[in-house]
């Protein structure tokens, strides 16, 4: 059973900065895949941005060339860093791990103000 506990979230204006981190526990082995998906106010839940643990890519359209994503093996650590945000990228940010199962964390807002 992985348990994920995510960080980071607040209130920004517009062009600016913030990091989430999703910290993974309950497993001795390196976590599969990890990622980060949203859901805004009266949308479904979509992408943001996914890793393998070798390292491996995946990133929406909409956030391709202001958002990074990385991760820490060692710690099971997925981070998430979000530049030039915009008012549509508030949502709750989910943190979500694949290990045989998939795994969710209990969400972080992200507001971004005009």
């Amino acid at each position: 059973q992985v348990q994920l506990v995510e960080s980071g979230g607040g209130l920004v204006q517009a062009g600016g900065s913030l990091r989430l981190s999703c910290a993974g526990s309950g497993t001795p082995f390196v976590i599969n895949a990890m990622g980060w998906y949203r859901q805004a106010p009266g949308k479904q839940r979509e992408l943001v941005a996914t890793i393998t643990s070798g390292g491996t890519t995946n990133y929406a359209d909409s956030v391709k060339g202001r958002f990074t994503i990385s991760r820490d093996n060692a710690k099971n650590t997925v981070y998430l860093q979000m530049n030039s945000l915009k008012p549509e990228d508030t949502a709750v940010y989910y943190c979500n791990a694949v290990h045989g199962h998939d795994y969710w964390g209990q969400g972080t807002q992200v507001t971004v103000s005009s």
